[in-house]
């Protein structure tokens, strides 16, 4: 009997429906449309829910976190404004479909998640589409990487109670910060270095993540 939650054809379809919503809302550049048109979300979710893995709803996985809906990560790669080449730090890697649609987008990507269990699964997932080179780590998100700084771009894929500084600080000049900040609610800020010791900061409305913690588990 044919699965059509798994039927490829099948996810294929929906994949194409949720590009044309996002189209629709007239936000979104053809890179990051195309990225998302490409990346199978379906390979990213818990079993059982694939049939969900289109519609523009945050999905639960694994470490009681969820995989951010369809428009914020479209939202947040469109402001970082990714080109090719550019080396991307990604705060919290969860089950590695931002990872995936960096990579897709020619981006050099490191990325960090401080959950043991969702480091191994990002893993496993990137692994289904031969997505090897992105280098992930298990670690502490506020930390950043400074052994591989300066960092064109950073993502945060989780909500900062503050800006960490070790983050800006691994911002080449020029590079940019994409980060939700705030307690219960975020604001989504788009932070770009001018010099060694002055930031711009330009806010981009509300936003609600997981909140992201020091430490790693």
């Amino acid at each position: 009997m044919l699965n059509l939650v798994l039927d490829p054809l099948i996810q294929k379809g929906r994949r194409k429906k949720l590009v044309e919503e996002l189209t629709a809302s007239k936000m979104f550049g053809s890179r990051v449309l195309r990225a998302i048109g490409a990346v199978p979300r379906h390979l990213f979710i818990e079993k059982g829910l694939e049939e969900f893995a289109y519609k523009n709803i945050p999905i639960e996985i694994a470490g009681k976190q969820t995989i951010s809906q369809p428009y914020t990560v479209a939202m947040e790669t469109e402001l970082l404004n990714v080109k090719s080449g550019e080396k991307i730090l990604e705060i919290g890697t969860g089950c590695g479909y931002q990872t995936a649609i960096l990579f897709y987008m020619g981006a050099v990507v490191y990325t960090i998640e401080r959950q043991k269990e969702l480091y191994l699964q990002a893993k496993e997932n990137l692994l289904k589409i031969d997505y090897t080179k992105p280098v992930l780590f298990w670690g502490d998100g506020f930390k950043g990487l400074p052994q591989f700084a300066p960092f064109d771009g950073i993502i945060v894929t989780c909500g900062a109670p503050e800006i960490p500084n070790d983050l800006l600080l691994q911002l080449k000049i020029g590079g940019k910060i994409v980060i939700p900040v705030g307690d219960k609610e975020q604001e989504m800020l788009l932070i770009k270095r001018k010099n060694k010791s002055e930031f711009e900061k330009q806010s981009y409305g509300a936003a609600s993540f997981v909140p992201m913690l020091h430490g790693v588990k």
